[in-house]
C-alpha cells in the first residue's frame, strides 16, 4: 500500500476548486498546441520538446529563487517513477492515438482517468476508498462528457481498436501517476515538477534517436513557436506545478476531476476565440458534469441532509 494520511475523507476547498477550474483551462490549451506541432513533427520529438523546454524553464526558476534540492535517494527515484508515470506514458501514448482518433473520443476516453483513480487509490491507499457520493459523482462526469462531445464522440468510436486503447493506456497511467504522487505531499512542488520532467527528458531523448530523426525536423514557423512555448511552459511546466500543489491539498481522485472540465473549458475557449456557438447538447452535457462534480465535492448533499 503506498503511504498516504489516515482514513479521513479528503475534502474540496473554493480555493482548490478555483486551481482545479484553472488546471483544466491551461490543459485544455495543450490539445491545441499538441495537434500543432504534431502537423510537422513526430510524436515522441514533440514530447521530448514538451518536457525538456519544461524542465528548463523551472531549472531557471530554480536558480533564481535558490531553492533547496532533495538529497534523499528514495525522493529522488520516486521522482523518477512519476516521471514514467505521469509523463512518459501518458503524453506518447496520447499523441499517438491522436494521429487516428479525433479529438472528441480522445477528451472522452482521456474522461476515465478519474474512474481508473478511484479504483486504483481505493486499492492503494487508506484515506480514498469508495464512497457513494464519489461513485455516483464520476459517472455524471463522465456521461456529462460523453454528451458534451455528442455526434464527435460516436463518430469517433470508428477509429482503429489500437488507438483507442493507447489513449486509454494513458488514463490508466495517470491514474497509478495521481496514487503515487501522494508522497511527496509536503514537499516544494516546484522541486517535484522540476525533477519530474527532468527525469522524464533523460527517457525521452534516446527513445527520440532510436524511433524518430530529429535532425530531419522541419524548421518551425511563428505559429509552432508559439505552439511549443504554450505546450512546454504553460500547459506543462506552470500546469504540474500546479497540479503537484493541488494533488497534495486534495488527493489523487479529487485532482483527477481535471479531466471532466478539460472539454468544458475547451468549448468555452472556442466559443470566446473561433465564434463557435453553444448547443443544447452542450448546456446538458455542462450540466451533467456540474452535477457531478457537485456530488464528489459533498457539499451540497450536506446542506440537503442527503449526507451526512
Amino acid at each position: 500500500m503506498i503511504k498516504s494520511e489516515p482514513a479521513i475523507e479528503l475534502n474540496i476547498s473554493t480555493k482548490d476548486w478555483f486551481l482545479i477550474v484553472l488546471l483544466s483551462v491551461i490543459w485544455g490549451g495543450s490539445f491545441l498546441f499538441g495537434r500543432i506541432l504534431m502537423i510537422e513533427w513526430p510524436p515522441f520529438t514533440v514530447v521530448f520538446l514538451r518536457v525538456f523546454l519544461a524542465a528548463i524553464t523551472l531549472w531557471i526558476f530554480i536558480l533564481i529563487t535558490s531553492r533547496k534540492l532533495p538529497k534523499n535517494g528514495n525522493i529522488i527515484k520516486a521522482i523518477l517513477v512519476m516521471g514514467i508515470l505521469n509523463n512518459v506514458i501518458p503524453f506518447s501514448l496520447i499523441l499517438i492515438g491522436q494521429r487516428e482518433i479525433g479529438s472528441g473520443l480522445a477528451s472522452v476516453v482521456n474522461a476515465m482517468t478519474p474512474i481508473w483513480t478511484l479504483i486504483i487509490a481505493n486499492r492503494f491507499t487508506a484515506d480514498e476508498k469508495f464512497s457513494t457520493n464519489k461513485i455516483a459523482g464520476i459517472l455524471f462526469g463522465f456521461l456529462g462528457v460523453a454528451t458534451l462531445i455528442g455526434a464527435d464522440f460516436i463518430q469517433g468510436l470508428t477509429a482503429s481498436a489500437w488507438a483507442q486503447g493507447a489513449v486509454l493506456g494513458a488514463t490508466i497511467s495517470y491514474g497509478f501517476a495521481g496514487v503515487w504522487g501522494k508522497q511527496f505531499k509536503g514537499q516544494d512542488p516546484i522541486i517535484i515538477s522540476t525533477g519530474q520532467l527532468t527525469a522524464s527528458s533523460i527517457i525521452m531523448l534516446p527513445l527520440v534517436f532510436l524511433l524518430e530523426d530529429p535532425f530531419k525536423l522541419s524548421i518551425p514557423g511563428t505559429e509552432m513557436i508559439i505552439s511549443l512555448f504554450g505546450l512546454a511552459v504553460i500547459c506543462t511546466a506552470f500546469a504540474y506545478v500546479l497540479y503537484f500543489k493541488i494533488l497534495s491539498n486534495v488527493g489523487a481522485t479529487n485532482v483527477s476531476l481535471v479531466t471532466f472540465l478539460v472539454p468544458i473549458s475547451a468549448i468555452i475557449l472556442g466559443i470566446l476565440w473561433l465564434g463557435e456557438t453553444l448547443t443544447i447538447t452542450n448546456i446538458i452535457g455542462m450540466v451533467l458534469i456540474i452535477i457531478g462534480l457537485a456530488l464528489v465535492d459533498g457539499r451540497v448533499l450536506k446542506m440537503t441532509g442527503l449526507r451526512r
